[in-house]
């Protein structure tokens, strides 16, 4: 289902010379990227590498220099409201308040919408519920969040960015605590949001198989530094992984998909 009081164009982001620095350390140094509406851009990087704090300056979280644009408005010039109709953002570690039911949780992602009085309508509440059911939420919804797994939370906390209809949605390692089957399941429906609904995604990840298998493009992010940028076939190589991660990988290629396999140097196993 598909609500109409979203009728904005979808807008893309054009980072320009993006620096954050956090205790007088620049953890993102100059980093310049543009996505497209309909893109997913896939963010790697070795621990401490900067990937959170990109995405935080991307939300206007965390204070940066530089430009972030978005449909070539500048993100300091938007309003709270009219960013939180824009873009909306999965963080790693998200705050979830206590004695908080799922349904209502969810719902929360409506706000940006609502009217004076802040009751969500009808559609609304219909969205949200639909949004739920296709992430295996529905048994759940009048559970309290903080009782969950980690792996219903995290489908708890993707579902509220998912119902705020963003045109940019930024994930912090989007599959933390999510099993293989729930893993896909959301990957998948936020991949059909990005095609059916022209949806900007910018996310970060930890697992280069993900990362290479959903981004339409990649980042490589060292020390607060883009050091390369593509395809992910482009990205990805035995070659860079070894520079940069210290790893001995083999990378099977499947027409577009790549999928990253650790390497053992020698197998003792009888």
């Amino acid at each position: 289902m598909e609500l109409s009081n979203v009728e904005t164009p979808l807008a893309a982001i054009d980072i320009e010379s993006v620096t954050v620095a956090l205790g007088g350390q620049k953890v993102v140094n100059s980093v310049s990227l543009s996505i497209k509406s309909g893109e997913w851009l896939s963010i790697i990087g070795p621990n401490g590498s900067g990937k959170s704090s990109l995405l935080r300056a991307m939300a206007g979280i965390v204070t940066s220099t530089g430009r972030i644009l978005i449909g070539g408005t500048d993100l300091s010039q938007l309003a709270p409201k009219q960013r939180a109709q824009m873009i909306s953002i999965v963080p790693q570690i998200p705050v979830v308040p206590p004695r908080v039911h799922v349904l209502d949780y969810v719902l929360l992602g409506r706000t940006p919408y609502l009217g004076r009085g802040f009751q969500p309508t009808k559609e609304d509440l219909q969205y949200v519920l639909s949004v739920m059911d296709d992430l295996d939420l529905d048994n759940v919804a009048e559970r309290y969040v903080t009782e969950l797994s980690g792996g219903e939370r995290q489908r708890v906390i993707i579902a509220r960015a998912l119902v705020q209809q963003p045109q940019i949605l930024l994930l912090d390692e989007p599959t933390t605590a999510l099993d293989l089957g729930h893993q896909q399941e959301v990957l998948e429906l936020v991949d059909k949001q990005r095609q059916s609904l022209g949806l900007a995604v910018i996310s970060a990840f930890h697992d280069l198989t993900l990362a290479s298998q959903y981004g339409t493009s990649m980042a490589l992010l060292v020390d607060g530094m883009v050091t390369k940028s593509g395809k992910p076939s482009e990205v990805i190589t035995e070659e860079s992984l070894k520079e940069i991660y210290g790893a001995n990988v083999s990378i099977n290629r499947d027409g577009n998909t790549l999928s990253v396999v650790p390497k053992r140097q020698e197998d003792s196993r009888n």
